[in-house]
């Protein structure tokens, strides 16, 4: 699309954007949505080889491609076309290709952007997946999420994860990265808290790789991103706080419940219910890589 609109683009249209009247709360949801969640891939770290080069060179190539695949559209888009703030909603980019390229780059644009979505899909359930695998392998879940497929994929805990996306089909598109965003802050404090504290309380734990700061460092590194979750949590409309908040509410709920069945005899934990011991012979690299603890 970006080839096929060079003879139209007209760059006096990129300052025609008017950016007075802008929706800042969806805006910074969308911005917030599509760069989190980034630390989930140290939960397939125990399935990549040398994680400790691997992952970090596929991160900064990465949030590149990312940038650039949704700022070169924009700019192409907004230059070839005039300048509608009512048409750009949902799905334009599909009405873009077509008025820039014809029906049959319309029909590209689309296919990409299913088989786009279908790579996230994909992504998202390795990631949650191996979590909840990862977590039932230490015993802060019930064994059966452990069982793995004859594949090696952990076919319980896709399940599992695929029913939880089911369930928030009945919210919108904007209310989903909304709630998304909102439990992803609260979430990234977490692993805020554990990142500082393994440095002051576990220095010498092994670790596929540490970054190279100090404690004072590992502090000043995480405050920018701290400005920015309470930024995106002050922007929350009261549905999705509350949605939010009933969510972790029941996220408090379930570690009790959890040990209240496994004294029924109703569930079986394959280790203690209790995280372990990271420097013992049984450490693994679920989780670690990237938070670098």
């Amino acid at each position: 699309m970006g080839l096929v609109a060079i003879p139209k683009l007209e760059p006096s249209r990129w300052f025609e954007v008017d950016l007075h009247n802008v929706d800042w709360s969806l805006y910074l949801n969308t911005l917030f949505w599509n760069l989190n969640a980034w630390e989930s891939i140290s939960t397939v770290a125990g399935e990549v080889d040398n994680p400790k080069k691997t992952l970090p060179k596929s991160l900064f190539f990465a949030l590149i491609l990312v940038v650039v695949s949704y700022f070169f559209p924009l700019l192409i888009g907004i230059g070839a076309v005039p300048v509608d703030r009512e048409l750009w909603t949902d799905g334009y980019f599909s009405d873009l290709a077509k008025i820039i390229g014809g029906v049959w780059l319309r029909w590209w644009v689309q296919g990409a952007a299913a088989m786009s979505n279908m790579g996230m899909f994909v992504a998202e359930m390795s990631s949650d997946s191996f979590l909840l695998l990862g977590m039932a392998e230490r015993g802060m879940l019930p064994e059966f999420f452990a069982q793995r497929s004859r594949h090696g994929t952990p076919l319980i805990g896709v399940l599992f994860s695929a029913s939880g996306i089911l369930l928030l089909s009945w919210l919108n598109f904007q209310e989903i990265v909304a709630a998304e965003n909102f439990l992803s802050c609260f979430g990234m404090i977490l692993e805020f808290i554990a990142f500082v504290w393994s440095r002051v309380k576990r220095p010498t734990a092994p670790r596929p790789y540490k970054i190279p700061v100090g404690t004072v460092g590992a502090i000043l590194m995480c405050i920018p991103r701290i400005i920015s979750i309470l930024v995106i949590l002050a922007l929350s409309s009261l549905k999705i706080f509350a949605v939010s908040i009933g969510a972790i509410a029941i996220g408090f709920m379930i570690n009790p419940l959890l040990k209240h069945f496994e004294n029924k005899g109703w569930i079986k934990f394959s280790i203690s219910n209790e995280l372990p011991d990271l420097s013992g012979p049984n450490y693994s690299l679920i989780q670690e890589p990237v938070l670098g603890i």
